[in-house]
């Protein structure tokens, strides 16, 4: 999955909504290389596909609400990863961990992006609900474990929290921390799923997914 596709060529009068894309993709390959919201500009976005200033704010009032728009955008294409990940396999375990672990690999690829959708002042000015999807979607995934005898009985919803809050943490000290010698993404992954879903080491009738799956 890319979030951040290559430029394309300017597009002809009456094509307002394909130039609208256009501004977008170029705004989240910029979020990508700055890490910083506050320090994208429309005019470096505009200068990125080779139209006036004036084209971007005919579709976007200001720089947030640009930003805003490219991170809905994606969030939507994570969405549609996930959905893509989780489809290797029935068992609910190897499910709850190709998700957990394609988001991982998604901030090592898109550190900047990463930054800016969890830890920019953004989410504290401006209204990003629509990130609890991927939250509701991971809670449902361990509801699954639970249901199918794969994981102790519980809150789903806590310990859903619990997962999120240990991944959310290990990836961004990588991201912030990148010359560290961490260990592999999975192994860690393993443990938090095993410690903090309950789930055992390999799921009954997943073969050698769990242990080779995602290596």
């Amino acid at each position: 999955m890319d979030v951040t596709s290559s430029p394309r060529g300017r597009n002809r009068r009456g094509q307002g909504e394909r130039l609208r894309e256009d501004i977008v993709a170029a705004a989240l390959r910029l979020l990508d290389e700055l890490a910083d919201d506050q320090a994208l500009s429309l005019r470096a976005v505009a200068r990125e596909i080779g139209i006036a200033a004036t084209s971007v704010y005919i579709h976007f009032a200001d720089r947030d609400a640009l930003v805003l728009a490219a991170l809905e955008r994606c969030h939507r294409d994570l969405l549609h990863a996930v959905d893509e990940a989780e489809a290797v396999s029935a068992d609910p375990v190897v499910k709850l961990r190709a998700r957990t672990l394609l988001l991982g690999r998604w901030a090592h690829q898109h550190p900047g992006l990463y930054k800016v959708l969890h830890e920019s002042t953004l989410n504290r000015r401006n209204d990003m609900s629509f990130k609890e999807e991927l939250s509701e979607r991971t809670t449902i995934a361990v509801r699954r474990c639970m249901d199918a005898g794969l994981a102790p009985a519980g809150d789903a919803a806590v310990v859903s929290f619990d997962l999120r809050a240990a991944v959310h943490g290990t990836v961004s000290m990588r991201v912030n921390q990148p010359d560290h010698p961490w260990p592999p993404l999975e192994e860690q992954v393993d443990r938090f799923l095993i410690k903090l879903v309950g789930v055992p080491p390999e799921s009954p009738g997943s073969g050698d997914q769990w242990n080779r799956g995602w290596r």
